[in-house]
């Protein structure tokens, strides 16, 4: 399956109320491996920045106001989730104020039959505790160190390692491949599957080992 884990950053807490998109982030995976294809504007929202969402992302309106604004990536934005899973913490914020974007330009909104809020999934396991991404990434002991700010492309790469616990699934492990020393990536399941070659040993490599072991254990042991 072709998952994206997605995540935005905002000039505030309400698109209702006018506030605007000022970062969007999409990470692809596919069974939870990261594909190595990412997603990721900053934005001009054409407004200014609330200070509390100032203090959480460091997005100033001068570093914004010469950025593109939403309309002119909304495109490359859909092509890039399109026919996929998306993955989100919180969805009803991020999908709200991505779906108010697009309505305003007359765009395909995002549907959630193609969403998972990964804090519903979250409440579900662990109900009537915080479950923020900070929180989850502590219970799980995932690296917070730098996330000094909230980034919405380090938080896809967070959310994917909390999500992984989440569903209780081995985190997709790196192996070696043999040809021009490439490195390649597999899933924990197939680890193990990948070299089936046996190789016999010959009468005389056996009969040197086994004067080896009496030499050794002598020397050793007595």
């Amino acid at each position: 399956m072709i998952e994206i884990f997605l995540d935005v950053e905002t000039t505030g807490l309400s698109h209702q109320d006018g506030d605007k998109i000022v970062e969007i982030a999409c990470v692809e995976t596919e069974d939870l491996v990261p594909s190595g294809n990412i997603f990721h504007e900053i934005l001009n929202p054409e407004r200014t920045v609330s200070e509390d969402a100032f203090r959480v992302h460091g997005f100033s309106d001068t570093f914004l106001k010469n950025k593109p604004k939403f309309k002119d990536i909304s495109l490359n934005f859909q092509n890039f989730i399109k026919d996929k899973k998306l993955i989100i913490h919180n969805a009803k914020f991020d999908v709200g104020f991505l779906n108010s974007e697009l309505k305003k330009i007359k765009l395909k909104e995002i549907n959630f039959n193609n969403v998972i809020d990964s804090l519903e999934v979250a409440r579900n396991k662990f109900p009537g505790v915080s479950n923020s991404l900070d929180s989850l990434c502590k219970r799980y002991n995932i690296d917070l160190s730098r996330r000094t700010k909230h980034n919405a492309l380090l938080d896809c790469e967070l959310l994917r390692e909390v999500y992984i616990n989440l569903i209780g699934v081995k985190e997709p492990k790196f192996a070696f491949s043999s040809n021009n020393n490439k490195i390649y990536i597999k899933k924990s399941s197939d680890v193990g599957t990948y070299s089936k070659k046996i190789i016999k040993i010959g009468q005389k490599e056996i009969k040197n080992h086994e004067e080896f072991l009496k030499k050794e254990l002598k020397k050793n042991y007595y």
